[in-house]
């Protein structure tokens, strides 16, 4: 495949020009040199179609030729901006809701934010889809509070993309039209998606990638589970049902109180949620002798801490299933955790991000016996 948006200096999808078995060999291979040494590294699993699989889009506005509004993406290192129209890799629903917010900027006459200049209105708009309901989020994000003629712009932005919209101007999250969140479903369970909520990128592999973790966990019913992590909530309610009770801990509060909603809206009693950084907490849990019989741990890119690690080995979960974004910090925490007591027992990765270098992956480990 060739793309027009990658000759003119996008630089989101390297492996575009690959057909998608080779990408799948490609980050196989990569994966097995950094994890072959813990043990067998599965097959990866990939998208049966990898293509418009991205349910959130930010496009930057910047003034055309003509001093018309355009919106896109920055070339690579810079702060060009590249128009796009339609992206591969977006679920149309986004491309969608750009060009009708763009389109409505002109009609509004909003003139796009200029860096240099300090001049203009509007810097970007953040869109985000939910399978679920086919609902579109819009949010508008603009260098100043105030958005003269918000009815019209609103009310332009509706007749032009016919989908069900809810539309928010800027953080401060100033709700225009709607509810200012969108509703979707991963394993049985359904999340509030607003602006600021964090929300895996690719709807399809999250389900795979959520339930290759709880399958791992062997979860029966009668197990304790620590959700460390946890953002809104997303892996410690779709193992609820499977566990006897279920603690998350996340240090943002805004991804705490919407884990707590999720939890009411989906009438599940037996999870609660603690807003603590993830080392603290569980280092607490530690000193006070506190056990759980499973960790689930989805750490950001940076990976975890040695201080994390340390305590989870003190408490001794029987099982620990850790859910990797970036494949070097996870291998660097995997030595950390055989180190101290733990054994891997599979290694599972997952193609959450196809035509990107990304790969995420799903490892348990098991304590060993004394």
């Amino acid at each position: 495949y060739t793309c027009s948006l990658q000759q003119k200096g996008c630089g989101g999808c390297p492996l575009l020009s690959l057909p998608y078995e080779e990408q799948l060999r490609k980050k196989q291979k990569a994966m097995k040199k950094l994890m072959g040494d813990f043990g067998k590294v599965r097959p990866v699993i990939g998208m049966e179609n990898p293509w418009h699989y991205r349910n959130k889009a930010i496009s930057t506005f910047a003034e055309g030729p003509g001093r018309q509004v355009i919106s896109g993406i920055y070339a690579r290192e810079s702060h060009d901006v590249i128009p796009v129209k339609t992206c591969l890799l977006h679920h149309p629903a986004l491309d969608g809701a750009v060009r009708a917010v763009r389109k409505a900027a002109r009609l509004c006459k909003y003139k796009p934010y200029d860096e240099d200049r300090k001049t203009g209105l509007i810097r970007h708009v953040l869109v985000r889809h939910s399978l679920l309901t086919d609902e579109v989020l819009v949010v508008l994000i603009t260098a100043s509070p105030i958005l003269p003629g918000a009815k019209a712009f609103v009310k332009k932005v509706r007749e032009l993309n016919a989908r069900s919209t809810s539309a928010v101007l800027g953080f401060s999250e100033k709700i225009l039209y709607g509810k200012g969140y969108i509703v979707d479903e991963l394993c049985g369970i359904r999340f509030r998606i607003a602006a600021s909520s964090f929300y895996q990128i690719n709807p399809v592999q999250t389900e795979i990638l959520y339930r290759t973790a709880i399958e791992a966990a062997g979860l029966d019913g009668t197990r304790t589970v620590l959700d460390a992590y946890c953002g809104v909530g997303t892996i410690g309610l779709a193992a609820a049902p499977h566990a006897k009770h279920v603690l998350g801990v996340e240090k943002n509060g805004s991804a705490v109180r919407c884990a707590i909603q999720n939890a009411k809206d989906n009438g599940i009693q037996n999870a609660r949620f603690l807003n603590e950084d993830a080392t603290k907490a569980i280092q607490k849990m530690a000193a006070r002798g506190e056990k759980v019989d499973v960790v689930f741990m989805d750490p950001p890119r940076a990976g975890s801490t040695p201080e994390f690690l340390d305590a989870v080995s003190r408490m001794s979960p029987e099982k620990l299933v850790y859910i990797s974004c970036n494949p070097e910090t996870l291998a660097r925490d995997l030595k950390h955790l055989t180190g101290n007591g733990y054994r891997i027992k599979e290694i599972q990765p997952v193609d959450m991000f196809p035509s990107t270098g990304h790969v995420e992956a799903v490892c348990l480990l098991s304590r060993r016996e004394k």
